[in-house]
This record gives structure tokens, sequence and C-alpha cells, in this order.
């Protein structure tokens, strides 16, 4: 029982190795579609621990085996016994991990994984092959980044604890950043500042060089008019007074996410660049005065238009996934409405890019190559699944729970975004097709790692 399995990467034996060991490693690194969350990581792979949260308030806490760690070759892990514990019984699981890394040559690297467990392989075969892909995709877009002179940098981060935030925050760190997390409680730690939006300390952005302003209270809701307060309210003045701040403290580069709402809910079947005029709405007014108040830095500003993001972990996905896994998802409406999607890593690259890349200024859509009908994101979301896609949802079932205007800008919005200026720029996606996507984030896709019991 257990799995043994491997893949070569296209870097050197010390920067995979060092990769493992910074913050962050086990976010980038951890299937989405588990329900596992991080609640405590290991700040050392010799002798750290790691503590994982699981349904139903368990939780499993992992111990590195200071006697099997030999840099940069292996580090173990395994389930410790007040881990184990904790756990009803029955549900004790022998876990002990152990990774590998050789030189093949000087700029590849074989990973191997050798997990002892009576979990079966057929189980496990998902989660590496996931494993090796983010790894895989991560050191490359480092890469790129150092090859066009991005250096190691110190970058705030506002909203680091939210979807969006989480994932580039521990990319950030993988990659040997000095990310600096802007919260509003009481800094918890060295990696925290505290942040209040009305009125930011003076030096809140002292030693920083570029800062990312993911914050802004949830759009999906009913669109009452408290709700939509709290939208702007949360967006527009925090951004401008942050900005300001950056232009004093001399940050170099300010990047404040946005969206696609500022197309419009409805623009038909027009091509939506980053050159087309803003749309109707109340999104496209608020998504305008977020736009104007980020413009108030003297730095070099990019504002990330971002389409729907796909990821189980949060948004539309999250929401959809059960549905459609019984069986009981479908269109809405007609079907005929324009979705203009992004893969979570996918999204990350867009930021990375917005930090390395200087020739990206203003507007940039966020969204991948190819928008999808609402009817065929159904379709692929189910074909995933292996379920069917029967059961439309009527145009009145979202006004029930958004109210006329939130179903209108939001559940039944037809946008069609296409990335105009991360092509010009030849910019890579990960997956720039929704099937692959959809695999890749659910656990449905077998690449050819090798793989044995």
């Amino acid at each position: 029982m257990g799995i043994s399995c491997s893949s070569i990467v296209a870097a050197p034996l010390t920067e995979v190795f060092d990769w493992f060991s910074r913050p962050g490693a086990f976010t980038r690194l951890s299937p989405p579609w588990q329900p596992m969350s991080l609640i405590e990581e290991a700040t050392s792979l010799a002798d750290g621990r790691a503590v994982l949260g699981l349904p139903g308030g368990l939780r499993w806490v992992a111990r590195h085996d200071p006697d099997d760690y030999d840099p940069p070759h292996r580090f173990t892990d395994e389930v410790a016994v007040d881990g184990l514990a904790s756990m009803p019984a029955g549900m004790a699981v022998r876990w002990r991990h152990t990774h590998e890394f050789e030189a093949v040559d000087t700029t590849h690297t074989r990973v191997l994984d050798h997990v002892d467990t009576p979990v079966p392989a057929g189980l496990l075969r998902s989660t590496f092959d996931y494993r090796y892909r983010q790894l895989a995709a991560d050191l490359a877009a480092h890469q790129d980044a150092a090859r066009h002179g991005f250096p190691r940098s110190t970058i705030a981060v506002t909203g680091a604890g939210g979807l969006v935030g989480t994932a580039l925050t521990a990319f950030l760190s993988t990659g040997g950043h000095t990310v600096i997390r802007l919260v509003r409680h009481a800094p918890r730690h060295a990696g925290e500042r505290h942040w209040d939006p009305a009125n930011p300390a003076p030096d809140l952005l002292d030693t920083v060089d570029a800062v990312v302003h993911l914050a802004g209270a949830p759009i999906a809701g009913r669109f009452t008019e408290r709700h939509k307060r709290d939208i702007a309210d949360s967006r527009i003045a925090p951004t401008r007074v942050l900005a300001e701040l950056a232009s004093r403290a001399g940050v170099s580069t300010f990047i404040s996410a946005s969206a696609i709402g500022y197309y419009g809910y409805d623009r038909g079947d027009e091509s939506l660049t980053e050159d087309s005029a803003r749309g109707d709405g109340f999104l496209a007014d608020v998504v305008t005065d977020w736009e104007q108040a980020a413009e108030t830095a003297t730095c070099r500003v990019v504002r990330v238009r971002t389409g729907i993001v796909q990821s189980p972990g949060g948004g539309t996905l999250r929401l959809l996934r059960p549905l459609f896994a019984l069986g009981l998802g479908g269109r809405i409406g007609d079907g005929r409405q324009w979705l203009s999607w992004i893969g979570i890593d996918d999204l990350i690259d867009v930021y990375h890019r917005a930090l390395w890349d200087d020739s990206l200024s203003g507007a940039v859509n966020a969204v991948a190559p190819e928008p999808v009908r609402s009817s065929e994101y159904t379709r692929v979301l189910a074909a995933v699944l292996h379920r069917p896609a029967a059961l439309p949802v009527p145009g009145f079932g979202p006004a029930l729970l958004l109210g006329g205007q939130g179903a209108r800008e939001l559940a039944a919005a037809s946008q069609r975004v296409v990335p105009a200026r991360l092509n010009a720029a030849g910019h890579h996606f990960r997956t720039p097709e929704l099937d692959a996507a959809l695999r890749h984030l659910l656990g449905r896709t077998v690449d050819s790692a090798q793989v044995g019991d």
C-alpha cells in the first residue's frame, strides 16, 4: 500500500530543495479539491511541524524527522502521535512521507516521493500529479522573471487571507521574495503590519518595493443598498489612501485588483479589450472609481481586471461543484451569456508578471484567452465531473437570491473579454482551455509522472 512516484523538473537541485524549504510550499502543493486547510506551517524541514485542519474539527499534526534530514537530498515528515490521538477510533492513518531529490544534470532535478500508508496508491495519484504540475509551473514562472531581471523583492499585500491573496503570497514567498501582509488585526509575527485603511501609519510601506492591493468586501450577495455601499466603500477610499502612501514611500510598483465589471453587464458578442469603453451598471461605476483611485499613485500602476476566477476553494466553482457532482447542475437561462474566466494559478501568474514586467501599466485583462458561453461552461464542468447537466436554472432563480440588479450584473452578466495586452506581451497561460483548467483544479487529470505502488 502507499505510493512511490517521481517527476523531473527543469531546475537545479539546490533551487528545487530551497523552494520546498520556504514558507508557502505546502499551500502551493495542496490540491484545492481536498477538504484540508493549513492551520500552522512547519518552520523547518529538519524538525518543524505542520498542523492541518480536517472536516469535523479534526487536526492532523505532521512532524519532520530530524534523523532523516539530508539537505539538499532528502527530508521526511510523518503523522505525529498527538495528531493521531485527536481522531476518533478507526480514523487514525499511518503516514510517513519521504521526499527525495536527485540531480539529473546541472539544470534538471528528479523529485521522488515515497509514502508509507495504508491508503491505496490509486487514491493518491491525482494528488501527486497535481503537486508535480504546480512545482514545475511555479519554478518556471520564477525562472522567467529572473531572466527578465526581476530581483528578490519586498512586496506588501492587502487581502492576503483571501482566495487570491493566500495563493499569491505563497507563490511569492516560495520564490524567495519577502512578503509583508498588511492586516487589520494586531500583527502576529514579523511578516505582518497593521493596516488601518482609513488612516495607515506613515511608515507602513517602509522598505517595500511593490504593493499588491487585493482587499475589498465580497461582491457576491444580494444587491441591497447596504451591500452596494460596502462594495464601494471598501474599495475606492482605501485604494486612494494606500496609493498616495505608496507614492510618498517611494514604492516602485502599485498593483490594484479590479474587475471586468468595468465593461458593463451585457455587451452582446462584442470582443472587449483593455481599450474598450466602460459599460453600464453599478459595478461599472464602482470599478471606474476604484481604478481612478489607484491611478493617484505616482509610480507604475497596474489595474488587474479579473474575470471569473476558477478554484474549488472559492467563487462560483465552489458553489457549483457540489451541485454538479450531484447531477443537479445546468445553464442559467438560455446559456448564451459570455463567461470570461481564469484559473487561480493563471491569475497568480498575471499578478507576478505585473510585478516584473515594466512594460505593463494601466488596465490588464486577467482572463483566459478563450471566453466561453454559459452553456459551454456547464457542459465542460459536467463532463469533467462525469455528471449530466440537464437541469437549466430559470432566469428568475438567481433573482430570488441576488435581487434583480444582482442577478443581472452577476449571475446573468455577459462579457466577452480577451487578454489583449497579455497576448501582445507573449504571456504564457498554464491552462488556456477550460477543460484542462477544471481537470487540474478538480483532480481529474492523470499525468505521465512515474508512479508505482
